[in-house]
């Protein structure tokens, strides 16, 4: 069994929608969710669904002998990123190499890196003139947003699009792919 934590900062859909997908699963699960904002909604998502969680502050995120014996109590040995907006610290990435992958709402290399999340995003898309976007799903590196590509996800724009439009399909494709793409990473790590 492999067992994954999700890391996440705010509403937590895909959260729900990945611990959702892995239920019936024999293979991988959703042993834990992390949170470094007490109020995240993903923390209530999580508690509904019976996922353990944990809030982790910036520091304890940033402390090895804090966060490496949270992931060990659960048994992790793969990490999502799933909204999260803390940049990983390096001991976490040696010490999940090739085994933490993040979502990203564009197709990197555009409109990543710091201070490019949610609906800044979508926003810099729009005021770009993009007549496409979509999802890059990732492998964490020291870099923000910088990790290998593992796929990319499309969608078209129409110039009548608003933000929220955008934002809505790059929604439908995060719900319809990012679980799936975990799946194929995890079982190909055996």
């Amino acid at each position: 069994m492999h067992n994954i934590a999700i890391f996440a900062s705010g509403n937590g859909t895909n959260c729900e929608n990945i611990i959702r997908y892995f239920q019936p699963s024999a293979d991988i699960r959703v042993a834990l969710v992390i949170s470094n904002k007490p109020d995240a909604y993903v923390l209530t998502r999580a508690f509904r669904l019976h996922v353990p969680t944990v809030v982790a502050s910036k520091t304890d995120i940033n402390n090895p002998a804090w966060l490496l014996p949270q992931l060990r109590k659960y048994d992790i040995d793969f990490i999502v990123l799933a909204g999260f907006l803390l940049m990983i610290p390096p001991f976490l990435v040696e010490a999940f190499e090739n085994r933490i992958i993040n979502i990203h709402p564009s197709l990197v290399p555009k409109y990543c890196g710091k201070g490019m999340y949610g609906h800044r995003v979508h926003e810099a898309v729009k005021a770009a003139g993009e007549t496409e976007t979509g999802i890059t799903i990732h492998y964490v590196n020291n870099v923000c947003d910088g990790g290998a590509i593992i796929r990319q996800f499309t969608t078209p724009i129409l110039a009548s699009d608003t933000v929220e439009d955008i934002e809505s399909k790059i929604h439908v494709l995060e719900q319809a792919h990012f679980p799936q793409v975990i799946e194929v990473v995890i079982l190909k790590t055996k």
